[in-house]
């Protein structure tokens, strides 16, 4: 057995590819549009030599109102080189840190349909530094 992709449905593609591909630096790997069915699906993913994994996005056209959340999914995780660099680079770019990396080892954040996505340092954790050794939890993750 292989472990395949992670499903999530998104409200609006763009903001969704904005954040995964453009913020975060996943790669789109395939997307079919489906015209029959009115809806989309966009895998993701990291690129890295040896993991096949990938997250699908999946975009019903006419959905108008945001998906139910619910803890019970989850989460996404993600090893990262450098957590503070990433973490600077995603705050930057309007990305709230819900849960900083205070310890260099780990972060969430959430995507625009409010699926967490977890980092973590690859390796041993970082030392601590600032402003993430300061920096409050906010919200849920």
């Amino acid at each position: 057995m292989r472990f395949l992709h992670s499903m999530i449905r998104v409200l609006d593609l763009d903001a969704a590819l904005h954040f995964f591909v453009d913020q975060l630096g996943l790669q789109v790997v395939r997307r079919t549009d489906h015209e029959g069915g009115r809806f989309s699906l966009v895998f993701l993913s990291t690129g890295a030599e040896g993991d096949a994994a990938t997250v699908e996005l999946t975009w019903n056209w006419d959905e108008a109102t945001a998906y139910t959340q619910g803890r019970n999914f989850g989460h996404l995780a993600y090893a990262v080189d450098d957590i503070y660099a990433l973490c600077d680079k995603l705050q930057r770019g309007g990305v709230s840190i819900l849960r900083p990396p205070r310890d260099g080892r780990m972060a969430f954040i959430k995507s625009p349909d409010g699926i967490s996505v977890e980092l973590l340092q690859s390796g041993d954790a970082l030392p601590p530094q600032e402003p993430w050794l300061s920096m409050p939890s906010v919200g849920t993750w």
